[in-house]
């Protein structure tokens, strides 16, 4: 049974003052989810920027899309939400911390719920989709 469904969008462009403006991406992202080459953006060509941003608009649209599905709006920290790829390139979200304890209390199977997430960008704009099912 589905429990939540969450979508969101974000626009890429909105990401680069955040990549441009020290601490900014560790403020909102949690580290197993920045690219390795974001700490370098000065020296990415356009094309290495343009993935990054994609990147991040993307994995920051699915935290937005998790609170949409549990229903709760922005109640955690969103480091505390994150993506991460499976061996096989599918994306994968995790949850730590104060994420984790908004999932426990907001979700009565949260033990045997699973959570799918989905993601796509397209140059301008990322998409993520979240269902969670009990």
């Amino acid at each position: 049974m589905i429990f939540g469904v969450g979508i969101d969008i974000a626009k890429c462009a909105r990401f680069e003052k955040w990549l441009d403006t020290p601490g900014m991406v560790e403020r909102f992202f949690n580290p197993k989810e920045i690219p390795q080459n974001a700490a370098a953006a000065p020296s990415l060509t356009a094309a290495q920027k343009s993935a990054v941003l994609q990147r991040l608009a993307a994995r920051f649209a699915a935290k937005e899309a998790f609170s949409k599905a549990l229903g709760s709006g922005l109640v955690f920290d969103l480091r505390d939400v994150f993506v991460t790829n499976a061996a096989s390139g599918k994306p994968e979200l995790g949850l730590e911390k104060s994420a984790l304890q908004a999932f426990k209390e907001r979700c009565p199977q949260w033990q045997t719920a699973k959570i799918f997430v989905s993601l796509s960008h397209e140059k301008e704009y990322a998409v993520a989709q979240v269902i969670i099912e009990i």
